[in-house]
């Protein structure tokens, strides 16, 4: 579950980490490999992520972390600007849901059973 984004202009990288719930330097080797994230310097060199960059980054650590994409199937998918769709969820419980996994494999056993047989 993501984090909501506080309202304003600049964060840093304590609080992106916070936010995204990953470590600092997770967000300096994203900031390397995704040119979606550029954060603003500040005078002190501080890097400044506004609201976009840190929207980015939790789309980055959903696509890595929670669908399995690999770096740069991370970046082909941000690259071809699809929209990430919410998954699907059945509101069966699962022993419901393993009852209908147990019935369609019998049912497969069977055809292979007579597919042998005949």
């Amino acid at each position: 579950m993501q984090s909501a984004i506080p309202d304003k202009l600049y964060f840093k990288i304590g609080e992106v980490s916070k936010i995204a719930n990953v470590a600092p330097h997770v967000l300096r080797y994203w900031e390397s490999e995704f040119t979606e994230i550029r954060p603003k310097r500040a005078n002190s060199k501080q890097r400044l992520y506004r609201r976009s960059d840190v929207e980015v980054i939790l789309k980055i650590k959903t696509l890595l972390h929670e669908r399995g994409y690999t770096i740069s199937g991370a970046r082909k998918f941000l690259a071809s600007g699809e929209e990430m769709e919410e998954p699907v969820r059945e509101k069966q419980d699962v022993s419901t849901f393993l009852s209908l996994i147990k019935k369609e494999l019998l049912h497969v056993q069977d055809i292979l059973n007579e597919k042998k047989e005949g």
